[in-house]
């Protein structure tokens, strides 16, 4: 099941994209269930260059509270690389469901995720608290 889209498409600065592809080239689909659905997303993102970053965009090592709309669940986490993902409950991996879900999402937009067992999920960005493109960190 893909990721259905309830509001704008997605915007990823360059870099967020070059390095995403990067790592999902390197993984194979039994290792990352999901990478279908998120090559599918990034192959229809806007794409920008960092300096471009809308200041209230999640990007890569950006800090997002977000809700799970069906259950109310609030969070508060940073999106990063799986290898940054030391697996505390302040950090999400992009390579999780709703790390994948949250990359180049705006605050207001929503996204229906597939969750493990077919159900969907629905994700809906509150505020980026911290975004590396707004803070001037261009290269992180």
């Amino acid at each position: 099941m893909n990721a259905v889209r309830k509001q704008t498409a997605i915007t990823l600065s360059s870099r967020d994209l070059d390095r995403i592809e990067d790592l999902l080239e390197s993984l194979s689909p039994t290792a990352f269930p999901g990478k279908a659905a998120l090559l599918a997303e990034l192959d229809r993102a806007e794409v920008v260059e960092p300096r471009e970053v809308p200041p209230d965009l999640v990007t890569m090592n950006s800090t997002v509270r977000f809700v799970i709309v069906d259950t109310g669940e609030e969070f508060c986490m940073t999106l990063v690389y799986p290898k940054d993902a030391d697996g505390s409950a302040e950090r999400i991996s992009v390579l999780a469901p709703v790390g994948s879900a949250l990359l180049g999402l705006s605050v207001g937009d929503e996204l229906d995720w597939p969750r493990p067992g077919g159900q969907v999920m629905t994700v809906r960005v509150l505020e980026v608290i911290y975004q590396p493109e707004r803070a001037g960190k261009f290269h992180r």
